[in-house]
């Protein structure tokens, strides 16, 4: 008997230590991640009963913003009055499932917080403050973004090259943020499982959360690559031809609609030569074109302020195009394992357009408080060295070919001076094409680049023919009938004739964005098996 008593006993307190032990986990090592657990009623109870800031575009439209809701649980609720717009990058603040894009990322800016008294009827006043977000991006430019798409898959991307500035960043199709933002658990529960069941994932940004087989768009880096590291291939006259065998394999690869094509490296850029830039691939090999593609930020996740955080475009792996090299042709056209978002593929534009750096992407401008106090401005930063400027220099040229004479000829006036690079992979069993172009303008002193990304398209469509009318209406919309550049005289002409990448000038002043705020100065699964053949 008192050998049971003294079991029990010994049971006991093994009991109370180990609620001792749990007591003191969950109210001193968990205390603050529980806290601050998005579905915590205290935190939510607690951070309903004051608004949050506002975030605003770049020409002041309100994009998110809090309004009172006096007969709820809840004293406040978010409402997003641009609706699906922005709400990609805007995110949302939901009680069920929490916050995400700028919403999330800037959480600490849009916290309400107790202001510091400076006057005596500050004791007897409610001193609950909020900052308000300006970003980057322009309402205009978005809107803009929106109609091009209209009713197609697809996105995208404009970014100040010499800032980083995101000025316009819109996926189709997208998603009303409003009903995750309701009063009631209820309500945003419904509306997420509706969104998550929509085929067509509305929720999913394309533009930096998705990424495509980039197709002759990659030309860019593989011929950075040639300049970079391998310069006598500049020079090199590769045979004409209208296919060519991939080592190792019995296959050909075959140019558009098996047209013949050849030369130097400067005469097969624009045409968009693939048989050509497959040798170039394969003559450059695996190592150069992977160092190449990691400098330009491909292997790396771009430091884009928001949540989650993009998606990391990729190429095939050393180890694998060693192997495997019939693969090194493909991804030296942009194809085979080459994925990457519209996101990179705007860097990607920008880094040449930059005269070789990419400053890091970003789409806040600054923090102000309610008295318009500049509470936090974002300094723009170098994120990589791409390629030197005299390379840049020299691809910027051969892209202002593109679209003069090239794959791209007949979509831009001449005046506009846009360096181009159209791409068309070819995706799945049926043929269909993921349909690119990256652009920067004006050539000769650029002050936006936007790439352009529609996929799902017909076996026949083409990056000139799906994506080349978007970047029309885009760069129409930026820059007007005709864009301004610098001139020696001081005004906002441009002359008729392309100017040369390597007359690039640096420019001076204050740009101004597109809304009049200056900016500061200094992946899911790929659809189905690609097949062998591209289109410039």
């Amino acid at each position: 008997m008192d050998k049971r008593i003294r079991w029990l006993g010994a049971f006991l307190l093994l009991c109370f230590v180990a609620l001792f032990v749990q007591l003191n986990n969950i109210q001193v090592i968990q205390a603050g991640s529980l806290s601050n657990a998005p579905g915590n009623p205290r935190t939510i109870l607690a951070s309903r009963d004051n608004p949050r800031g506002t975030i605003v575009s770049a020409g002041g439209t309100v994009l998110a913003k809090s309004v009172s809701t006096p007969n709820d649980i809840y004293r406040y609720r978010r409402e997003y009055p641009t609706g699906s717009l922005f709400a990609q990058i805007v995110g949302f603040d939901s009680y069920v499932y929490g916050m995400n894009g700028v919403e999330g990322y800037y959480n600490k800016y849009l916290t309400p917080y107790q202001a510091p008294i400076s006057s005596i009827k500050d004791f007897l006043a409610s001193r609950t403050s909020t900052d308000t977000l300006r970003l980057t991006l322009s309402d205009r430019l978005q809107a803009l973004a929106a109609k091009e798409l209209g009713n197609r898959t697809g996105s995208v991307v404009a970014i100040d090259p010499s800032t980083g500035a995101i000025l316009a960043m819109y996926s189709s199709p997208s998603f009303n943020p409003n009903p995750l933002a309701y009063e009631t658990a209820t309500k945003e529960i419904a509306a997420w499982k509706s969104y998550i069941a929509n085929p067509a994932q509305p929720m999913l940004d394309r533009a930096w959360r998705r990424s495509y087989p980039p197709g002759s768009t990659f030309k860019i880096v593989t011929t950075s690559a040639v300049y970079d590291q391998d310069p006598k291939l500049a020079t090199k006259s590769f045979p004409v031809l209208t296919q060519t065998p991939l080592p190792g394999t019995s296959h050909q690869l075959h140019n558009y609609a098996y047209e013949s094509c050849g030369g130097t490296m400067a005469q097969m850029l624009p045409p968009s030569c693939d048989t050509g830039y497959s040798l170039i691939g394969l003559a450059l090999g695996p190592q150069k074109l992977i160092s190449e593609a990691d400098s330009f930020g491909f292997n790396k996740r771009p430091p884009l302020d928001v949540q989650p955080a993009p998606a990391v475009s990729t190429l095939a792996t050393l180890s694998y195009l060693q192997e495997v090299p019939s693969f090194v042709a493909f991804s030296a056209i942009g194809q085979g394992d080459d994925q990457a978002t519209a996101l990179q593929m705007a860097l990607v534009g920008s880094a040449v357009a930059n005269h070789g750096t990419i400053m890091k992407p970003h789409v806040l401008y600054d923090v102000r408080s309610p008295s318009g106090r500049v509470v936090y401005s974002y300094r723009p930063s170098k994120w990589l060295q791409a390629t030197s400027s005299s390379t840049a220099s020299k691809v910027a040229d051969l892209m202002t070919k593109v679209a003069q004479y090239g794959t791209a000829a007949s979509i831009f006036p001449s005046s506009w001076q846009v360096a181009a690079k159209t791409g068309t992979s070819q995706i799945g069993l049926h043929g269909e094409t993921t349909d690119w172009m990256v652009t920067f303008a004006p050539a000769d002193h650029p002050k936006v680049a936007i790439a352009v990304v529609v996929p799902r398209q017909a076996p026949s469509a083409t990056g000139a023919s799906i994506a080349g009318p978007i970047q029309r209406a885009m760069l129409r919309g930026i820059f007007g009938s005709t864009p301004a550049t610098s001139s020696s005289s001081g005004s906002a002409t441009l002359s008729s004739t392309v100017v040369s990448g390597r007359d690039r000038g640096s420019g001076s002043g204050t740009p101004r964005g597109f809304d009049g705020v200056p900016v500061m100065p200094a992946s899911d699964t790929p659809v189905g098996p690609v097949t062998r053949r591209t289109a410039g």
